[in-house]
């Protein structure tokens, strides 16, 4: 009775507890409520928030199946999800200081007595309360909200690990298609300058050309071989850097051909976003639990200035005979109670406090800067997609106006009406000019990636 008077007056003072804690006041984002608007943003008109997935923005098959083998396999997706794991784990061993420790021991001894050597033996059971802090400032279970928003930040965390993961996966495959179109330009150049080569040294032969104009046809030739042999390396570091965000082999039948069969998979994220989407963001929802934790951690300093009051209690059996160890002699009770309060500490449990309420502001300075980073980061993102049509554009008739040049400086040249240098450096500005359009069309495609990545509006199952 009298440890279950303990047990049950200690779980009413607790339940009656009061909380140190302020309440946490989320401040309103410091960035507007629109994107930026002007020639080089898009327009903005609703004020949706949309949770866009993945597969929405990636819809290529293989891209998908990739994606999903990494997200399955990729270490540092698993590292992060053993980190959330220890996270959640730690919130459940701080929570265990807001109940009882109840422990038991059970003891045997054996005494032998006077010049006869009678044999007396004693045994005792014992079990109870061993510990108990009555919570009656919120301490413990400020400490415990403070790991569990800890713990949501972690679980945050995780989701900026995934993310990335996935937007590096997108970003290593369309690389792997632009290199593949840049070897294949790299091999149709070399086969033309093969050509060239062939027809310069007959014109040499034939004491019709000099022999300048073969040096420089066997140049653009070495250019273009070596240029093929750059791309190969290119190809074979994409494979790598697939292989290991996927975290295993990669089948060949999943890799892209080329920039143009996956541009129309690249969906672009729909227009209308209002500036609260960045608060899905997952670092946002980290930084936003920090500055929870750092709340609830002023409770646990404030609370630290009042009294500490702990329970006891102990009940046992104890006899000289196993016989009469059940006996109603044999029972014992004890309860006890302590009260603790440091008089004096020359200021540190308010100092504690101090620093608490300084990294409050902290965590408060560092939500407010990780919403503005990431309005900064989308609005970045959007002012190079606003421009990135005239870009291709131009980049697309600059080619064009390349491959017509080259192909009137051969002929002028074949015809004796130019020299051959005027063919050559017609032809160098042909190869970087397809060169470019192939990079900005890879532009193109790594801005979408960069959008999906900067809204942060993925939710992963």
């Amino acid at each position: 009775m009298i440890a279950r008077r303990v047990i049950t007056g200690g779980l009413a003072m607790s339940l009656t507890a009061c909380s140190l804690a302020p309440q946490t006041a989320l401040p309103p984002p410091p960035v507007p409520q629109s994107w930026p608007v002007g020639d080089a943003y898009l327009a903005q008109s609703e004020a949706g928030l949309p949770q866009v997935s993945h597969t929405e923005v990636f819809r290529d098959r293989r891209l998908q199946q990739v994606i999903a083998l990494a997200l399955d396999n990729n270490r540092d997706i698993r590292i992060a999800a053993a980190n959330l794991a220890a996270a959640r784990a730690q919130v459940r061993a701080v929570r265990s200081a807001q109940f009882p420790a109840i422990g038991a021991t059970v003891s045997a001894t054996g005494t032998a007595q006077g010049t006869d050597g009678d044999w007396s033996e004693l045994y005792s059971l014992q079990g109870g309360i061993a510990s108990y802090e009555v919570d009656l400032f919120g301490k413990l279970s400020n400490a415990t909200a403070a790991q569990r928003d800890r713990a949501l930040a972690t679980e945050a965390a995780a989701r900026t690990v995934r993310l990335g993961i996935v937007a590096n996966v997108a970003v290593a495959w369309a690389t792997y298609a632009a290199d593949r179109d840049l070897l294949a330009l790299a091999e149709a150049t070399a086969k033309n300058a093969s050509e060239s080569v062939r027809l310069t040294r007959a014109r040499f032969e034939g004491g019709v050309a000099p022999r300048s104009d073969l040096s420089q046809a066997e140049q653009i030739l070495a250019t273009a071989q070596d240029s093929i042999a750059a791309q190969k390396t290119a190809l074979a570091q994409d494979e790598n850097l697939l292989r290991l965000l996927v975290g295993a082999d990669v089948d060949p039948a999943l890799l892209p051909g080329g920039l143009e069969e996956i541009d129309g998979s690249f969906a672009t994220l729909p227009a209308g976003l209002s500036s609260q989407a960045l608060l899905r963001r997952p670092d946002v929802i980290a930084a936003e639990y920090d500055l929870r934790a750092a709340n609830a951690d002023i409770g646990v300093a404030r609370a630290k200035l009042f009294p500490s009051v702990s329970l006891t209690g102990l009940v046992g059996l104890a006899s000289t005979a196993l016989a009469d160890l059940f006996t109603g002699g044999a029972f014992r009770a004890t309860a006890g109670a302590d009260a603790s309060l440091s008089i004096f500490d020359a200021g540190g449990r308010r100092a504690n406090v101090a620093v608490s309420e300084a990294e409050r502001d902290a965590a408060l300075a560092t939500y407010e800067k990780a919403i503005q980073t990431a309005f900064r980061e989308v609005s970045d993102a959007l002012a190079v997609q606003g421009t990135l049509a005239e870009r291709l554009r131009a980049n697309r008739a600059n080619a064009a106006a390349a491959s017509t040049t080259a192909t009137l400086a051969e002929a002028r040249y074949t015809n004796g009406v130019a020299s051959f240098l005027d063919s050559l450096v017609a032809q160098r500005s042909l190869y970087t000019a397809q060169r470019a359009e192939v990079s900005m069309e890879l532009a193109s495609i790594l801005n979408r990636v960069t959008l999906y990545q900067v809204l942060g509006s993925d939710a992963f199952e």
